[in-house]
C-alpha cells in the first residue's frame, strides 16, 4: 500500500480509501464488518463516511452506515489506528427533509454541533480525525454543475462563521482536522486565506468527483491542490461503476447500482457511454482490468491525497484495493489522453 500525508499534518492515509455509502442499503452491517476487516487487513487506514449516508439517502437508512462502522471499531478495538472522516450536511433545498431541520438546515452553531456530535454518538468514538463540510452553504456550483449562476440575495452562513464553530470542535478535542466536499477553487482559497487571517484550522483536504469521465478538479482546483497542500480526496473513481464496463450495451447486472437507482445517471449521457467504451476497450487491449485501470490512472494524479473507493461485493473490494500496486505505461497514459481529448469531460 502507498501512503500520502494528510494535508500539512503528518498523518499518513493510504493512497486507498474505503468509501462506506453503500452501508445500510446495498451491503449489510455483516458485509460492511467483513469489508472493513480485509481493507484494514491489506493496510487500508483511511475510512470516509457521512451523516447522510447511506445512499440514496432515505429516512429509514438515515445514520446507519456510520452505526455500522462504530459496531466495528467497538468490536475490533482498531478505532487509535484508523484516520476516520465523516461530513455534515447543508442546505439541500428540500432533497433531505428527514435531517435535523431542512428549513434550517444550515452550516452554523446549532447544525454543526448536533450532526458532528450525533455522529461521534453513532461512531462510538470521541472523535473524529477529518469532519468536511459535504457541500458548501452558500448557492454555487458543484454535483456536476460546469457553469456559475450567482445569486444576488443568497443568505448563506458566512464562511468565517462556519470556521469559527469548526475551531472550537478542534479546540474541544472532538475534530483533528477539516475539509472540504463538492466544493470551487475560490471555495477552498477563501477558507484557506481566512484560516491563515483568523488563525484558525486550515482546510487539509478537498472531496471531489474525479475520474476518468469527469476530470474537471485539473482545470481550477489540481494547481491549488498542489501549492497549497490541500489534497484531493476524488469520489466516484469509477462513475457509479460505469467505468467498469458491467453496464455497456445496456447491461443491468443484478443488484448494481444503476440497476437498483435508475436516476443515478450522471455518467450514463451519450458520451459517456462512448469514452467507457473506449477507455474499457483500451483496457482490454493492454491486458488490464478496466476498472482497475481507471483507478490506478487517478492514483497517479500528483494532486492525489486519496482515491475511495467503494464495493457492494468482495470481489469488487479486492480488485479496487489492488489497484493501488498498478502502475500505467506510458503507452496507456498516451492512449488515455487521446481519449480524453476526444471527449473531454463527458460527466462532470
Amino acid at each position: 500500500m502507498i501512503y500520502n500525508k494528510l494535508g500539512l499534518t503528518n498523518i499518513d492515509v493510504s493512497i486507498i480509501c474505503l468509501g462506506t455509502m453503500t452501508y445500510g442499503e446495498q451491503n449489510s452491517e455483516s458485509d460492511a464488518h467483513q469489508q472493513l476487516d480485509y481493507a484494514v487487513a491489506n493496510g487500508v487506514n483511511f475510512i470516509d463516511t457521512a451523516e447522510l449516508y447511506a445512499i440514496p439517502p432515505k429516512a429509514e437508512t438515515y445514520g446507519l452506515t456510520e452505526r455500522y462502522i462504530g459496531n466495528w471499531l467497538k468490536k475490533s478495538g482498531k478505532r487509535n489506528q484508523l484516520v476516520l472522516a465523516t461530513k455534515v450536511a447543508g442546505p439541500a433545498d428540500g432533497w433531505l427533509p428527514h435531517i435535523r431541520n431542512e428549513k434550517n438546515r444550515r452550516l452554523d452553531r446549532p447544525n454543526i454541533e448536533t450532526a458532528l456530535n450525533n455522529s461521534l454518538k453513532r461512531l462510538q468514538t470521541d472523535y473524529v480525525d477529518l469532519y468536511q463540510l459535504h457541500w458548501p452553504d452558500r448557492k454555487t456550483n458543484f454535483f456536476g454543475q460546469l457553469g456559475y449562476s450567482h445569486v444576488h440575495d443568497d443568505e448563506s452562513v458566512a464562511i468565517e462563521e462556519t470556521l469559527s464553530i469548526l475551531n472550537d470542535q478542534v479546540q474541544q478535542g472532538k475534530i483533528r482536522y477539516i475539509g472540504l466536499s463538492n466544493d470551487t477553487p475560490w471555495g477552498v482559497m477563501r477558507f484557506i486565506e481566512l484560516a491563515e487571517k483568523l488563525n484558525m484550522p486550515r482546510v487539509v483536504t478537498v472531496q471531489n468527483p474525479y475520474s476518468l469521465l469527469n476530470r474537471t478538479f485539473e482545470i481550477g482546483l489540481a494547481e491549488i491542490a498542489i501549492r497549497e497542500q490541500v489534497g484531493l480526496l476524488a469520489y466516484s473513481p469509477l462513475g457509479f461503476g460505469v467505468l467498469s464496463g458491467k453496464y455497456l450495451h445496456g447491461a443491468k447486472p443484478d443488484g448494481a447500482r444503476l440497476t437498483l437507482f435508475p436516476d443515478y445517471n450522471r455518467y450514463s449521457n451519450q458520451n459517456a457511454i462512448a469514452a467507457t467504451e473506449a477507455y474499457v476497450q483500451l483496457a482490454h487491449d493492454q491486458g488490464l482490468d478496466p476498472a482497475q485501470m481507471a483507478l490506478a490512472y487517478v492514483n497517479s494524479r500528483e494532486f492525489l491525497t486519496s482515491n475511495i473507493i467503494g464495493a457492494t461485493t468482495m470481489e469488487q473490494l479486492k480488485s479496487n484495493i489492488e489497484s493501488a500496486t498498478i502502475e500505467l505505461s506510458a503507452d496507456v497514459m498516451k492512449h488515455i489522453e487521446a481519449i480524453h481529448t476526444r471527449y473531454p469531460n463527458p460527466s462532470p
